[in-house]
């Protein structure tokens, strides 16, 4: 039998996703970042949900995404509510799940050409 490695396409996707690193393409990232499919944005400065605030989205709107995908770690954890908020109110959806169910859901949205952001949180 041949095995061919498929990459999802042309854009950049997430190829593992660990307790405390997450590996895009073939670069191994130990802290909270910002994905699109042209670019990552590293060192975005999130520690844990419960500090986000509305101001951390400034980067996240820079990239002007349709949906933000928001991953928390290992577990699910919802930020505050006003920090919720300040993506709503700007027509901007927003889903929080973990880091690996965060990296399943932007691969299929970018395979669809969607203008999705994935935002991880990570603890180092």
């Amino acid at each position: 039998m041949e095995l061919s490695l498929q990459r999802p396409g042309h854009w950049l996707y997430v190829r593992h996703v660990g307790a405390d690193s997450i590996t895009v393409v073939d670069r191994e990232l130990r802290h909270s970042f910002l994905l699109c499919r042209e670019q990552a944005m590293e060192h975005w400065p999130v520690r844990a949900a419960a500090e986000l605030q509305p101001e951390h989205w400034d980067a996240v709107l820079a990239l002007q995404p349709e949906i933000v995908l928001l991953g928390t770690g290992v577990q699910q954890q919802f930020p505050p509510p006003a920090t919720l908020a300040a993506l709503l109110q700007r027509g901007i959806g927003c889903e929080v799940m973990h880091n690996a169910a965060c990296a399943r859901t932007y691969t299929v949205l970018s395979d669809e050409g969607r203008r999705v952001v994935a935002a991880f949180i990570l603890p180092g």
